[in-house]
């Protein structure tokens, strides 16, 4: 007999379907060999101190450093307070039971990190030695599961994926623990005062862009506008230069020559630049990149479009979602023609489609060396039928950008018109001359624009003078960045906090950002919950609890984002064979030291007590 253990009952039970194993049991289906049972995620966790013999939270326990870390079962709350969960407990055996009798267990967790991770906690745990095999599929088609089982790989290719998890699980607990009780013991122990390997640094970036905002002392400056006109088209124009004082913009404005002075060509055309410029189709959505645009556009937060994206997969319309790559191999290529066409008849999406099948399909998302564990997210093809809006709206993302990535590049046509009119002026103009990718969802020019900018310009020659038909000083002033909204907080932990618009360079670092796409989601909502931040719309906001925080960490390494960043890339590093144990010593080494820190920074805490 044959086990085939999921991370959750919904694809256990799919995956049974698939089989036509149909003799439900209690915790498992069996049938035509087979027997499907599953996890509820995580079963087992590192164990707490308590289980090391770290009794209460006394500074001198600290730092904890167990010389081998045990798994201890999921707990909950209770009445009676915290107890082994009983569902956990129950299921447990229920797995045990089916290792103890099978030949060989099939490994059907999500195929990444964390999923590798439950698996193995549970194996070890239940201290099994039978043979496993690895299910690893980017798809929940049917066709993509019976492949999948028809090419199993051995369990111990996936050997260093596990290291890399479990290093980790030991660094988070280590850091998280140790920091989170030297922080509250410095309290006074008057609450619990969480810190983590990742949270933290989250928290940092959060708390220094509102302090910049709160603390941001607006600039005033002023710039001379003109109206020009030709062929009785009217455009604008903006002085080349700011001005500090309204009295040096209005000497610039005086010596304008308008209409009513008398002058009907008052500005000399000095020079005209026009070029082409190419703006490729954006990369196809890896999970991160889809959570960005589901918050811009719906308002929706990470958590809701992973659990929405999530289902979609389980319901077998999208490809794997907790992926961090934003590319496809040939192979995948291959199929594309074929997926598009799904769509030709697409109320939304029938016309690109339909262009896409008669034309050649752009390659800038195919790169099989910059896919990972899994491809770039897809639909599957399949008829989605009736979906809620959040859903529908979250389908339509993944659809339209698979055939926004695989459309022709935007043209667009700048022009730089260069005036003298007393003084030097410009004026700035862009046109889209081939929407290409823009058409999939008849999407505008999203750049920033300068306000100054010209929709249209008029076709005019170097060396004309036209009538200038209005001038104007105009006072503006300089602007804070704005606040951290999540599609914003989740780019910018993907280059820990660099400002990067380029994608593909923002791409490069994604192994050197904070967390992962896969846990990005739930290290805010974690924030969230210990009353660190709030959402206000659409914007993350630091609590005063979480500012306080913040004062007391931000000197030190915990909240430094580049460092944990490096951390992020060196788990990914194991992944690839690197040493766990030099990891490890370093994780040791960085404990020692910031929990010396954090006893020692009893000032100021007052301010962090907070009660209830």
């Amino acid at each position: 007999m044959k086990v085939v253990i999921a991370e959750k009952p919904s694809v256990g039970r799919e995956l049974a379907k698939v089989f036509g194993a149909t003799t439900r049991k209690d915790g498992y289906i069996e049938g035509k060999g087979y027997t499907f049972t599953w996890a509820f995620g995580h079963l087992l966790q590192l164990a707490p101190p308590q289980e090391y013999g770290f009794y209460g939270w006394r500074k001198e326990n600290l730092p904890m450093l167990p010389q081998k870390f045990k798994l201890s079962i999921r707990k909950i709350k209770t009445k009676d307070g915290v107890v082994e969960d009983p569902a956990v407990k129950k299921q447990l055996d229920t797995i045990k039971r089916l290792f103890d009798e099978c030949d060989e267990i099939i490994v059907a967790t999500d195929a990444g990190r964390e999923g590798e991770l439950i698996f193995r906690y549970i194996y070890y745990y239940l201290k099994c030695k039978k043979p496993f095999r690895r299910l690893w599929i980017s798809s929940q088609t049917d066709e993509a599961i019976k492949n999948g089982f028809r090419n199993l790989k051995p369990g111990t290719e996936y050997d260093t994926l596990f290291n890399s998890a479990h290093a980790r699980s030991q660094s988070d607990w280590l850091v998280g623990m140790n920091a989170t009780q030297a922080l509250s013991i410095s309290a006074g122990n008057k609450s619990v005062l969480s810190l983590g390997r990742v949270q933290t640094p989250t928290l940092a970036m959060i708390c220094a862009r509102f302090l910049e905002i709160k603390n941001f002392v607006p600039k005033i400056y002023y710039q001379v506008a003109i109206q020009l006109c030709k062929d009785e088209q009217f455009f604008k124009a903006i002085s080349t230069k700011n001005f500090d004082t309204k009295e040096e913009a209005e000497e610039v404005l005086a010596k304008v020559l308008d209409v009513e002075s008398g002058s009907p060509t008052g500005g000399h055309i000095k020079n005209v630049e026009g070029k082409a410029k190419k703006e490729p189709p954006p990369l196809l959505h890896d999970l991160s990149s889809l959570q960005q645009e589901a918050n811009k556009k719906k308002g929706y937060t990470a958590d809701q479009t992973l659990g929405i994206l999530q289902n979609l997969y389980e319901s077998k319309l999208v490809t794997y979602p907790r992926t961090g790559s934003r590319y496809i191999g040939d192979d995948i290529f291959a199929t594309v023609p074929d997926l598009i066409s799904k769509y030709k008849n697409h109320g939304l999406f029938g016309k690109s489609a339909e262009y896409l099948l008669e034309n050649k399909l752009n390659k800038r998302s195919v790169n099989a060396k910059k896919v990972t564990d899994h491809h770039a997210v897809l639909p599957t093809g399949i008829d989605p039928g009736y979906l809620p809006e959040d859903k529908q709206a979250v389908y339509d993302m993944v659809v339209g950008r698979m055939l926004e990535a695989f459309h022709q590049d935007c043209i667009k046509e700048t022009t730089k018109i260069s005036i003298e009119s007393g003084s030097d002026f410009v004026a700035n103009g862009t046109v889209i001359k081939i929407a290409g990718w823009r058409s999939v969802f008849n999407d505008p020019d999203d750049e920033k624009k300068d306000a100054s900018e010209n929709a249209t310009l008029p076709k005019v020659d170097k060396g004309e003078n036209l009538p200038v038909t209005k001038k104007a000083v105009v006072e503006k002033q300089t602007k804070p960045k704005p606040q951290y909204t999540e599609a914003t907080l989740l780019k910018a932990l993907e280059t820990c906090g660099k400002d990067i618009e380029d994608e593909e360079l923002r791409y490069a670092m994604k192994d050197s950002g904070l967390g992962t796409p896969a846990t990005r989601a739930a290290i805010i909502e974690t924030l969230i919950t210990r009353e660190y931040i709030s959402r206000e719309k659409k914007n993350l906001i630091p609590t005063s609890k979480g500012l306080a925080i913040y004062e007391v960490v931000k000197e030190k390494k915990i909240a430094q984002a580049e460092l944990t960043g490096q951390w992020e890339k060196r788990l990914e590093e194991i992944r690839g064979g690197a040493s766990v144990l030099d990891f490890k010593n370093e994780i040791i080494d960085y404990t020692r030291n910031i929990t010396q820190e954090l006893l020692a920074a009893g000032i100021g805490l007052e301010k962090v007590l907070v009660t209830g």
